[in-house]
Parts: structure tokens; C-alpha cells; sequence
């Protein structure tokens, strides 16, 4: 290069023949705030794309032959139970069903699965449905492998006993159980939940596979998929986020957020049912990684008093415990905003009112008083919502006195 001409520029901005400015000085603030210390270990390989059901035999095969499939009767209705069980016949499995699972699994319906997988003598087990068929199949694992009750297990890492490799296939997008440790399981005279979770409980294998999930109704489009929004939106901002729950959150977010009007106007649209279900599994991963938050210390009440599908109770409450959780985390929402195209000059106040707006879209009820909640159980409720666990990972504190605020204010929003 001649020694009057200018030194040539590449494409950091950094002249080629200046002296390399160090690696310590080119690291920003900004950089520094994403390398926040976690610990991820996954522990499920996940196979996704449509069709790969076929493979079921295969992968379960690699994990045992004598098989426990727990599912429910409206799966075995849709023909998705006869399906899976070609795959495994064919793969020359000694195949049990236990088909008898109840929405919000309890403890009864642990201990008749746990029945049916005692006499079977299994060795690998197959949950197929949605997050209650999951739930109920890792609730036989934890009593199976390490005896006692459900109660026992109620907190984390309580089975001190290795557990059996399970196989799970979601057939909605909803729970993302399938990435997760925690099975969910009611108690059978209160219908309080008890999140029981444990490593050894982690499925080894994850199917997912749109094309069983073409066949859920409407309704169960709806709440499910509400269900998945609030995990994507509540494990973006909760106290234990890390990085890797961050990117698991925000991409869950954004397939979520765009797919679920569509599968909403076009149930058979394909590519949007894929888009929920791998966006569900994301948000669940999330979970997994960062908890989750009021709005789900608040829906489990409701659910116990009311039988309230979840969802529901998570669409009506979701939008106010944003308005909530905006004073401490309204630059988190604002990335959410940003995601979905809202206006960001208030992005909590845009959010919510852009969940409002595709929940009621979607038929669901947007306050409490539509849902048939007394004001006079509020109180009550309250207090219950204050000792769930979620509540502990919300990023603005919460007790009785505000919880109760957050459900006067969804009884009849103004």
C-alpha cells in the first residue's frame, strides 16, 4: 500500500494495519449483562416433524420392551391411541394401555395407572395427550420406582431411586411437559396442584409431531394455546431467567404469538399446528429453566374451586399480572412488544391489551365474573394463590393483599 494513501478499513470498522485494539476493551456493558451465569442440562432428545409418530417403536424400543401407554379416552376417540400402538406392535413391544385419565390428573388417577403398570410389570413408559397424560405418567413413575404417595415427592428432588425411561408424545400444544422434570398432580380431596418434580423424571425422548395435533377442537386449541402464551410470556421475566431461558422464552414467543391466530382461523393449517407445538416445547424448556410466575399462582385456585380449565384461568388473570409485573419489567415486556409489532411507548400496557385481545378471539372468557366467580371467595383464593410455589419466582413480590388486588381487578375489568 503507498504510504500516502489511506489505511484500508475492514469490516469491524478497525484500519487493517493499526495496532489490534484488545479483546478486553471491545467487550461492552451490554455484552456483559447477556453472559449471566446458569446451569442447563437437557436431559430429552426431541425429534420433531410431521410424521415422525412412525418412529415411536423405535425409540421406545431402545428403552425397554414391556410398555405402559398412558393417554385418554378422547385420544383413543381421535384413532391417535390405535396409531401408536401399531408403531409399537410393529416394533414387537409387549403394549398396556391405561386410557382412563381425567383433565387435571389427581392422585386417583396416579393410583389406578400405577395398577395397571404394577401388573403389566413394565419397564418403559409412553405418555400420549396432552400435559395430563404426561402428568399422570410421570406420577406412576415416581410412585413405581420409589414407592409412597405423591405427597412425598411434592418440592424437588425427592425420589432417591432411579425411575424408568419414558417416551412422551404430545399430542397438544399447551404444557410443554414434555421438556420438563415436574409432573403436576392434583390432590384428590382439595384438587390443590402439587408440583413434583425431580431430574430422574425427565422423558428421554420427546416426539413431536404436528399432524396429531390437527385434530384438537377449538376449544382446546384455544386454552392450550393460551396456556403455552402465558409460559413464554411469564418465563421471559421471572426472578431465575438466565440466557439459555431467554432464548427458549423469546422464540417460544414468537411462534406462539404469530401461529396461534392462525391455527385459530384454519385448524388444519399445518405449518401454524407445527409452529404451536414446537413453540409450546420451547416455552416448556423455558420453564424448566426459570420457573414461572404469579399468573399461574393465581390460576390454580381457580381451577380448584371453580373447575376452571386452565387455560381459562390463565387467560383471565395473564393480561392483569402483566399490568402488575410492567413497574419492574417493563423493558422485558418491551422486547415482547417489539416481537408481536405493538406500540412500545408503554409496552405492558400494549401486551396485555394485545393478550386480551387474541384470548377473546379465541372464545375464552377475559374476566372472572364471565367464568362464574363469586367476589365473596376471593379472599380465600388469595390466600391460597400466596403459598404456591410459582408465586416465589415472580419477578414483583407477591402476598395475599395483592393477589387478592390482582383478582378484583380481573372480576370485572372496567
Amino acid at each position: 500500500m503507498p504510504a500516502d494513501s489511506t489505511a484500508a478499513v475492514n469490516s469491524t470498522g478497525h484500519a487493517r494495519n493499526s495496532r489490534p485494539i484488545p479483546a478486553s476493551d471491545r467487550i461492552s456493558n451490554s455484552l456483559t449483562s447477556e453472559l449471566e451465569s446458569f446451569d442447563f442440562d437437557p436431559r430429552t432428545r426431541v425429534v420433531f416433524g410431521s410424521g415422525t409418530l412412525n418412529r415411536l417403536g423405535e425409540f421406545t424400543k431402545s428403552l425397554g420392551d414391556r410398555v405402559l401407554v398412558v393417554t385418554d379416552a378422547g385420544l383413543r376417540d381421535a384413532g391417535h391411541v390405535e396409531r401408536a400402538k401399531k408403531c409399537l406392535d410393529d416394533a414387537g413391544l409387549a403394549v398396556t394401555f391405561f386410557d382412563e385419565v381425567h383433565p387435571n390428573p389427581t392422585t386417583k388417577d396416579v393410583a389406578a395407572a400405577l395398577d395397571v403398570a404394577k401388573q403389566a410389570e413394565i419397564n418403559v413408559i409412553v405418555g400420549l395427550g396432552g400435559g395430563s397424560s404426561m402428568d399422570c405418567a410421570k406420577g406412576v413413575n415416581f410412585l413405581l420406582t420409589n414407592g409412597g404417595k405423591m405427597e412425598d415427592y411434592w418440592g424437588v428432588g425427592k425420589a432417591t431411586k432411579p425411575m424408568l425411561p419414558m417416551v412422551a408424545v404430545p399430542t397438544t400444544a399447551g404444557t410443554g411437559s414434555e421438556a420438563q422434570s415436574f409432573a403436576l398432580i392434583a390432590q384428590a380431596e382439595s384438587h390443590m396442584k402439587m408440583a413434583c418434580g425431580d431430574k430422574k423424571a425427565a422423558c428421554r425422548v420427546a416426539v413431536l409431531d404436528p399432524e396429531l395435533t390437527l385434530s384438537m377442537p377449538v376449544k382446546i386449541t384455544a386454552a392450550t394455546g393460551v396456556d403455552a402464551i402465558s409460559h413464554a410470556v411469564e418465563t421471559y421475566v421471572t426472578k431465575p431467567r438466565n440466557g439459555v431461558s431467554s432464548l427458549f422464552s423469546r422464540k417460544s414467543w414468537r411462534l406462539l404469538s404469530t401461529g396461534f391466530p392462525r391455527v385459530l382461523h384454519d385448524g388444519q393449517d399445518l405449518e401454524a399446528r407445527g409452529a404451536m407445538l414446537l413453540g409450546a416445547h420451547f416455552a416448556g424448556a423455558a420453564i424448566e429453566n426459570s420457573m414461572l410466575g404469579a399468573t399461574h399462582a393465581l390460576a390454580n385456585p381457580l381451577t380448584a374451586h371453580y373447575d376452571l380449565a386452565h387455560g381459562v384461568a390463565i387467560g383471565v388473570m395473564l393480561p392483569h399480572v402483566v399490568r402488575f409485573n410492567g413497574v419492574v419489567v417493563g423493558n422485558l415486556y418491551a422486547d415482547l412488544a417489539k416481537d408481536a409489532g405493538l406500540d412500545n411507548r408503554n409496552p405492558a400496557e400494549s401486551l396485555a391489551d394485545f393478550l386480551t385481545e387474541i384470548i377473546a378471539s379465541s372464545g375464552q372468557p377475559t374476566d372472572l365474573k364471565a367464568c362464574g366467580v363469586s367476589a365473596d371467595l376471593i379472599p380465600v383464593m388469595a390466600r391460597e394463590a400466596a403459598q404456591q410455589w410459582t408465586g416465589n419466582f415472580n419477578p414483583r413480590p407477591v402476598d395475599a393483599t395483592n393477589l387478592e388486588e390482582l383478582y378484583r381487578c380481573a372480576l370485572a375489568p372496567t
